[in-house]
């Protein structure tokens, strides 16, 4: 493998055991449907596999509810004269894998010595495909060099999986050896395997129940080699299934073997036929076409979903593959085709934060599919509606009515944000104080709308969102000795500080919350009363209830503010002890003063990430230029940026109040931090808020592009390390091509003939006609 793309292309030199989770992590192959982390065919001690079904979630004998470790299509392992190719049973000469982006190939070449010195070359290639979300494929090619060789493959599927668990109390200073990594944690059994074996066909199958929910997981493969195999063998044992193929290869010869594998579950919305049946089917559906016709139709579908998501950075190779990156861990989070399910804090990716659904969903991700694949923005709130029942019983259990959306959710909307930390050290206060993300989804469903002017979303599932919600906040809100409305007990999005009382970010959102259901309200009722009716009905929701939220968001507490416009975050704040950031890291992340961590700072003035500021960037119409900038200058200092999502509002609003000195900073926090693991736990699943972040940043920062008062803006920013910024965003339905530089900048409607849209650049009106390009001189 040569000539590879630097802008395109993720690349590993060498095989490194202490790096190789990292890797697992940052080569995941998915298609939304799925995602299988990046590790090695074989495995290796130390080795932290996973494929993770979206959706698919089981409690059973873990003290939360798991995204569950399913059967590992990957199975595969290779001997060569009796010795395992594997990195403890063999040498690694030389190894190299490569990701490429362009198309979601992972593909791999490593030469392995036996102790005699043989040598032998192992090449792979692997996918998802974009093409159908039921199918992956992998091709393993054996190529002895210098000697004949006996060659024994084994392919099929392994349905021996666990989740992690609890983590070990280890002694204070214990350095593991990467080897050792998991030895010690405890795991979480989810799986019950039924049935596996081979159809009359030849087609494998393995199929499993979740033990606590019951979903059947069903896997299909067909396992065929380039060359008749001298002797061929199925196996079944225990919880794997599999074919072995056994040749004898000449050197310098390569045997080639093919593995195609279907998948189905009972939980894929709209197919309740036997999953069984469906993976098998799949199989046999691209039996003909093989793992080169899988390639080939997954590689077009990758051609389009680069083509309206792909971010062009001209001048700066690693910004722009850093970009690419992030694009491409987006794009294979999310499934379109499935409205039960959302992205988790760690994506498809890894086993962090055990696969939940937090408000970065709607506030961190959403916006890369709102303005690239609308279809997809919408699939994702309607996980928010499929999952209504769960928050209106976590509403009812908390003797509040309407829906209120949990701070860590699943499949069903409930609560599932643990109590304690993974190793039962400290208490989790945010299950119970952080509802603003019930709010938060409110606004997602709002600049959906807004957006893509897809009406017809809030008749279908917004509107009930926006009204059931509503009523939870009306039933939350406290009554003050003056007659206001305030909320105590909460916690904002800073998250170091609990049990505070008027955070300003949860009740200045709660008041634009119910401020936009009467207005969504009155707006149907005028549009669309028979559909309104019927939803009044269904929920028990009349007239003289929504126009008595109007007063109650009336009545709801402002925030308090210095004469200079900083706004205190929450009653008290100001008056907390203020410990200055002295130091940072080799990764220019700000580090904890001494004596502090994630759960001592609540006397402090310490913040997390950004809360005030967030509310800055959500409601930028609200907020003139220079309370942005007091409220900036007074909470940067005070940030820690211990969450990927605090550096990329920390770079647009500084962009945003005219203060791009250290735009490019946090550019490099939030885009290098699984490219560089610069926060030393990518391990554990991608950072997938940071990758959204950073195309905020790009996009909304550097590129100036924001929707302010209902008109689609840009006032370009670009970094003096860039060139050129190219992307394309949809706006009521149309692609936007964009293209900035430091002196001009053009933009192309792609519409149909006639088609017309007016836009502000730097302030000015600037009308758009369907493919005609308009260049603006860049305003300094």
């Amino acid at each position: 493998m040569s000539g590879h793309d630097p802008e395109w292309t993720l690349v590993e030199h060498g095989f490194d055991r202490a790096r190789a989770g990292y890797r697992e992590t940052v080569f995941t192959v998915g298609n939304g449907r799925l995602g299988t982390r990046g590790s090695l065919e074989e495995g290796h001690l130390g080795a932290l596999s996973g494929t993770y079904l979206a959706g698919v979630y089981d409690a059973h004998d873990s003290p939360v509810i798991d995204l569950v470790n399913a059967p590992d299509w990957l199975h595969t392992a290779v001997w060569v004269d009796g010795v395992r190719l594997d990195p403890d049973a063999a040498e690694i000469v030389e190894h190299e894998r490569v990701l490429d982006l362009r198309t979601g190939l992972l593909h791999r070449s490593t030469t392995f010595a036996d102790r005699a010195g043989r040598c032998t070359r192992l090449r792979s290639v692997r996918l998802a495909s974009m093409a159908d979300r039921d199918l992956c494929a992998l091709r393993v090619e054996v190529t002895p060099l210098g000697h004949d060789a006996e060659v024994v493959v084994v392919a099929g599927v392994d349905g021996h999986r666990r989740n992690l668990d609890r983590l070990p109390r280890y002694p204070d200073g214990l350095d593991l050896p990467p080897q050792r990594r998991w030895d010690k944690w405890a795991r979480s059994t989810h799986l019950d395997v039924r049935e596996l074996g081979f159809a009359a066909d030849g087609t494998g199958f393995l199929h499993a129940d979740t033990i606590d929910r019951g979903t059947r997981l069903a896997f299909a493969f067909a396992v065929t080699a380039g060359r008749a195999a001298d002797r061929s063998t199925d196996l079944v044992e225990g919880e794997r299934v599999a074919r072995r193929l056994e040749f004898r290869v000449p050197d310098g010869e390569t045997v080639t073997v093919d593995k195609l594998v279907g998948i189905a579950t009972s939980r894929d919305p709209g197919r309740p036929d036997d999953p069984g049946a469906r993976a098998a089917a799949t199989v046999a559906a691209h039996a003909a076409g093989g793992v080169d016709g899988a390639v080939r139709a997954s590689t077009e579908a990758w051609a389009e979903l680069w083509r309206d998501s792909e971010l062009q950075v001209v001048g700066h190779e690693k910004d722009a593959l850093a970009l690419r990156f992030g694009t491409y861990h987006l794009l294979i989070a999310a499934n379109p085709d499935d409205p039960t399910v959302s992205i988790g804090a760690k994506s498809l990716s890894g086993e962090g934060y055990r696969g939940h659904v937090f408000w970065d969903s709607e506030i961190l991700l959403l916006p890369f599919y709102l303005y690239t694949r609308p279809e997809t923005a919408r699939s994702l709130l309607c996980y928010r509606h499929h999952t209504l029942p769960g928050a209106r019983a976590l509403s009812a259990e908390n003797g509040t009515r309407g829906a209120r959306y949990a701070w860590e959710a699943a499949d069903t909307g409930r609560e599932e944000c643990p109590r304690w930390t993974p190793d039962g050290k400290d208490r989790f206060w945010t299950r119970e104080e952080e509802l603003h993300v019930t709010a938060d989804v409110a606004y997602a469903v709002r600049e959906y709308v807004a957006v893509t002017g897809d009406e017809r979303f809030l008749l279908d599932a917004g509107a009930e969102i926006l009204f059931e919600t509503a009523r939870f906040w009306v039933s939350r809100l406290e009554e003050r000795a003056d007659g206001s409305l305030g909320l105590s007990n909460v916690m904002g999005p800073d998250e170091f500080h609990s049990h505070v009382a008027e955070n300003a970010f949860t009740n200045r959102l709660v008041r634009w919350h119910l401020t936009e259901a009467v207005d969504v309200h009155r707006t149907l009722a005028a549009t669309a009363p028979d559909r309104l009716a019927g939803i009044g009905d269904a929920i028990g929701l009349d007239p003289d209830e929504v126009a008595g939220w109007a007063d109650v968001a009336d009545r709801v507490r402002r925030p308090v503010a210095r004469p200079d416009g900083v706004i205190e975050q929450f009653d008290g704040y100001f008056d907390r002890l203020d410990v200055p950031i002295e130091s940072w890291d080799e990764n220019d992340m700000p580090r904890y003063p001494p004596g502090y961590h994630h759960f001592n700072c609540e006397d402090t003035k310490l913040l997390k990430q950004p809360d005030v500021l967030m509310l800055m960037y959500l409601l930028p119409d609200e907020y003139p230029p220079e309370t942005q900038r007091a409220n900036f200058e007074y909470y940067e200092a005070r940030t820690l940026h211990k969450s990927s999502l605090s550096p990329s509002i920390h770079a647009i609003l500084g962009l945003q109040v005219g203060d791009p000195t250290m735009a490019v900073r946090y550019f490099e926090r939030s885009a290098y931090v699984d490219l560089d693991d610069n926060q030393g736990n990518t391990i554990e699943g991608m950072h997938i808020a940071a990758a959204a972040g950073t195309w905020q940043i790009a996009v909304h920062g550097f590129g100036g592009m924001r929707m302010l008062g209902g008109r689609l803006t840009f006032a370009p920013r670009l970094p003096e390390r860039w060139e050129r910024l190219r992307f394309t965003v949809r706006w009521r339905g149309h692609p936007v091509r964009v293209d900035l530089g430091h002196d001009e900048s053009s933009f192309v409607l792609d519409a149909s003939p006639g088609t017309t849209q007016g836009i502000l650049v730097d302030g000015a009106e600037v009308l758009l006609v369907a493919g005609d390009p308009v260049t603006v001189p860049t305003k300094h």
